[in-house]
């Protein structure tokens, strides 16, 4: 009688250690760190806060331990960039030197715990051991989503950017950068720029593909608004201040609120439509602009050469101020097809008696040459760069 072979054991897969990212600046700690660790985690060591902020980006990581007290980016900002990306990864902050702030608004961040050193190696590897089963729960759960059981990353992520968006407007400020008449030599506006100290949306672009993401440009252009309003309105000089507005906002009825903070600056007010979507999405654009004439404001056509901005631009809101896009701008004294292109463009606009502004001056041959082609108003780091809270002092020439 033949027998049937057994059908092979199956063997359970090994199972990975979770992936820790310790960041610890004092050298003897942070290797003393990795020998202890190393027997439960698979460890990346890091000495600074930039460095950890760059690896956070590229890959995944199970458990953050981290010191407060970091060169480059510090630990509160490190956890800020965890929580962007990821609601679920226990993250444990070390400190020499607490703080109460810091411990509260760790906690308020969603840090695991708060450890004071130096600390005791119990307190620690009971907080590690937490920190792992923690670990292990959020990798069920993304195992879980990624096999269609249920959840969303979607959700999470989503989740995370709100958090970092909201952080975003919460800590915006406004910096003015001057705009110069070329004839006169004087100042005759600031373009208000908004600025957030949220280190994962660090560029005005990456907090708008964030409220463009959420459907929430209201938001930004209303914050925007109101934090250029209390600004600017001290000033008594009767400089222009020049207001970025997304086609968008159009939509707002807030802009158009006769109570609303910019509106009663609106005979001073520049706004400068910026096409990061295209007109045609947005309805009735060209009588929501005349209401806007008839509450006092002025209107740009903003980055001419980049985006959206075309004659459909020109047709719909007939600016009175046109504004070159930096890429026209740069180098233009070297290239002859730059300086034919800037060069009509001005001259058309002088036929249609609008103004413009040449961006993004950073040389003083770029400034001749604008200067040549007729280009009215200037901007740039030449003329002067933005500062926060106040009106910066033009170059003079």
């Amino acid at each position: 009688m033949s027998v049937s072979p057994r059908p092979p054991r199956s063997v359970p897969r090994p199972v990975a250690p979770p992936h820790l990212l310790l960041v610890e600046d004092d050298t003897s700690l942070r290797e003393a760190l990795v020998r202890m660790l190393e027997r439960r985690f698979e460890v990346t060591a890091l000495a600074d806060g930039a460095s950890a902020a760059e690896r956070l980006r590229a890959e995944r990581f199970d458990v953050v331990l981290s010191d407060i007290h970091l060169h480059g980016m510090n630990g509160i900002d490190l956890l800020r960039l965890v929580r962007s990306a990821d609601l679920d990864v226990p993250v444990i902050l070390m400190t020499g030197l607490p703080d109460v702030d810091s411990a509260i608004e760790a906690m308020d961040l969603g840090a695991l715990t708060y450890i004071k050193k130096p600390f005791d190696v119990g307190v620690l590897d009971s907080a590690l051991a937490r920190a792992a089963k923690l670990a292990a729960l959020a990798r069920a759960k993304r195992e879980a989503i990624d096999a269609g059981l249920g959840g969303s990353h979607a959700s999470n992520e989503h989740a995370a950017l709100t958090t970092s968006f909201d952080r975003a407007l919460a800590s915006m400020k406004i910096a003015f950068q001057p705009i110069v008449d070329g004839r006169s030599r004087t100042t005759i506006g600031y373009e208000a720029l908004m600025r957030s100290s949220e280190p994962t949306m660090p560029t005005p672009g990456a907090v708008l593909d964030a409220a463009e993401r959420l459907s929430r440009i209201h938001d930004v252009g209303r914050c925007v608004r109101e934090r250029t309003a209390a600004a600017f309105e001290s000033g008594d000089d009767g400089a222009l201040v020049f207001v970025n507005l997304h086609a968008a906002d159009l939509l707002d009825d807030d802009l158009f609120d006769a109570d609303a903070p910019l509106t009663k600056l609106a005979n001073r007010v520049v706004l400068e439509i910026t096409e990061r979507a295209a007109i045609s999405d947005i309805s009735d654009a060209r009588h929501r602009t005349a209401e806007l004439r008839r509450r006092g404001y002025k209107i740009a056509i903003d980055d001419l050469g980049a985006g959206y901005a075309g004659l459909t631009s020109f047709a719909t809101f007939e600016p009175e101020i046109v504004k070159l896009d930096m890429s026209l701008v740069r180098g233009i004294e070297s290239s002859s097809v730059k300086r034919i292109i800037v060069g009509r463009i001005a001259g058309l606009c002088r036929d249609l008696q609008m103004r413009v502004v040449a961006e993004g001056i950073e040389t003083t041959d770029e400034l001749a040459c604008m200067l040549d082609l007729g280009c009215e108003y200037l901007q740039g780091f030449l003329l002067g760069r933005p500062e926060e809270g106040r009106r910066a002092s033009a170059y003079r020439w």
